[in-house]
């Protein structure tokens, strides 16, 4: 899950960002003014975002309205010292989609955002399943009709990445952003190697790795149709194309 956090005071952003990534896997990008922030969401992915209201350039009532301006439904928590009710029913009506008030427990703050982030996606493409696979969030186990799946930490993140936008493509460098940032011994070729990696021990879940031409990779539930790809080397899943 990658987060952006728009927060202009930095010991809170970095301790914030450390125990998300430490207690939830979540990697979390950090943006200490409204106008950065609003760039980055403009050009950027991100599954949720985490707001405060006071910050330098543009406020977070300012990036909020742009947001929500360009039709982008990223689920936003506002985290704020401002606990008024008109306060909160404000920012809400303006597009928020959860309101928590400064101080706050971590634990809460990450539940919340799981929610809004599985609320986001909707419950007819369901993103912590596909098929009989399913990702656990509290224990971070992947598991197949109960089962664990034995997965090396590197398989495990970019399994994760995947299932958490199922049915969707996501490329190489998407994968990359989203759970190696920081890592500089991770590019193109090292993603390739790994979910060759995990076709094969995907074989026979129901779940499979398909490869979209010029998009990337999707996890959707197993399908009969199958062809060499010049580019991986082994035998891969390709989606067929429909006329319009």
């Amino acid at each position: 899950m990658r987060i952006l956090l728009v927060e202009d005071e930095p010991d809170l952003a970095h301790w914030l960002s450390r125990t998300l990534a430490r207690q939830s896997g979540m990697v979390v990008e950090w943006a200490d003014d409204g106008v950065l922030a609003d760039r980055r969401l403009a050009s950027e992915d991100f599954d949720a975002v985490v707001l405060d209201l006071g910050l330098p350039g543009l406020d977070g009532h300012g990036v909020l309205e742009r947001l929500r301006a360009r039709d982008d439904r990223t689920p936003v928590l506002v985290l704020t010292a401002r606990d008024s009710l008109g306060e909160r029913v404000g920012t809400l009506k303006s597009g928020a989609d959860d309101f928590l008030p400064k101080p706050f427990m971590v634990e809460e703050l990450e539940a919340r955002l799981q929610a809004l982030v599985r609320r986001s996606r909707g419950r007819d493409h369901p993103r912590l399943s596909c098929g009989p696979l399913s990702l656990d969030v509290g224990s971070q186990r992947f598991t197949v009709r109960g089962d664990a799946l034995a997965l090396s930490p590197r398989e495990h993140a970019v399994l994760r990445a995947l299932i958490q936008r199922s049915g969707e493509a996501i490329n190489k460098q998407q994968i990359i952003d989203r759970v190696f940032q920081g890592e500089s011994d991770v590019n193109l070729e090292i993603i390739e190697v790994l979910v060759h990696r995990l076709r094969k021990k995907l074989v026979g879940t129901g779940a499979q790795i398909v490869t979209l031409r010029g998009l990337g990779y999707s996890l959707e539930e197993d399908g009969p149709a199958t062809e060499p790809h010049a580019a991986d080397g082994p035998p891969v899943h390709v989606r067929p194309l429909r006329n319009a």
